[in-house]
């Protein structure tokens, strides 16, 4: 694991009042040698709302907008749009985010996804598809979708509390066949939760997929795990131990302490870079030797 020596590469903009607070989560997608990043962004009004930057090494943020390229816009939303993750799929990249809605001092967070087309992407053309609630009513987060269909089904991973779950769909609407793959550890640092960072990674040897899990001191740390390439539902390895915890100041300390948390991660030739929000406060970086994420033969 390395950190990154210029964390964070996102900081909240204080003349922006969309962003003045806090800016962090953050979903990652590479193309053309340029990866686009989407952030979680919150300011003065505390809703969230999405922004982009993009660079080309991976660790310097060399273009950012000084606009939201999405915010709410029903109700299901309207106390903000939190956690964006994407993937592209058949040429199209979906967005994932949990739709907040607030009410009676009570808060319903809701999986919604959205789509645009890649060169509307590409050339800033924020033309965002239909939202669509995944599981109306149902408080749920933390979802992602594989970037290919298997056995021609999409299929994401989502988080009913505490467990990471399944499910499949045939058009991005209905989602069926819902199990739990993945539970929390009896005195291990993920005991108390656990869901989804970023999108999987389709390697020889599985899935790669990093997760963060939660202890029941509120610690917030990172792991992997390897799922079958044709079932993900069978976990064929998880870490043993966290390959990213909070240590570093901008960890430590923020609005919500003790806390690292990943909504993305792109792979570059062996390395695996990983996108996370520090203490719900600021967005960093970490790279990762692909070597060192599998298990040892």
């Amino acid at each position: 694991m390395k950190r990154f020596q210029g964390n964070p590469i996102l900081e909240p903009v204080p003349t922006n009042a969309w962003e003045s607070r806090r800016v962090f989560n953050a979903a990652a997608f590479r193309t053309n040698d340029r990866i686009h990043i989407l952030y979680r962004a919150i300011g003065n009004d505390s809703v969230s709302r999405i922004g982009y930057a993009a660079t080309s090494d991976g660790c310097h943020i060399d273009e950012r907008l000084s606009i939201p390229v999405f915010e709410p816009a029903n109700n299901a939303e309207k106390g903000g749009c939190e956690d964006p993750r994407l993937t592209l799929l058949d040429n199209t990249l979906i967005m994932t985010y949990t739709a907040l809605h607030e009410f009676d001092q009570q808060s319903l967070y809701q999986i919604s996804l959205t789509s645009i087309g890649l060169d509307d992407f590409l050339g800033k053309a924020w033309n965002w598809k239909d939202r669509q609630l995944a599981f109306p009513g149902i408080r749920n987060k933390n979802a992602v979708i594989f970037p290919r269909r298997i056995e021609g089904k999409v299929v994401m991973l989502h988080r009913l509390e505490p467990d990471v779950c399944i499910a499949y769909s045939d058009d991005l609407r209905r989602w069926y066949d819902i199990k739990s793959v993945m539970t929390p550890r009896a005195r291990r640092w993920d005991n108390w939760k656990v869901g989804a960072a970023g999108t999987p990674i389709e390697l020889n040897e599985g899935w790669l997929f990093i997760y963060h899990g939660v202890s029941f001191e509120r610690i917030y740390c990172l792991g992997v795990a390897l799922l079958d390439r044709n079932n993900p539902e069978i976990v064929l390895h998880r870490s043993d131990e966290p390959i990213l915890a909070p240590v570093e100041h901008y960890e430590r300390f923020g609005k919500v302490p003790n806390v690292v948390f990943s909504c993305g991660n792109v792979l570059v030739d062996n390395e695996v870079l990983v996108y996370y929000g520090g203490a719900d406060s600021v967005l960093c970086v970490a790279t990762f030797d692909l070597g060192e994420l599998l298990p040892k033969k």
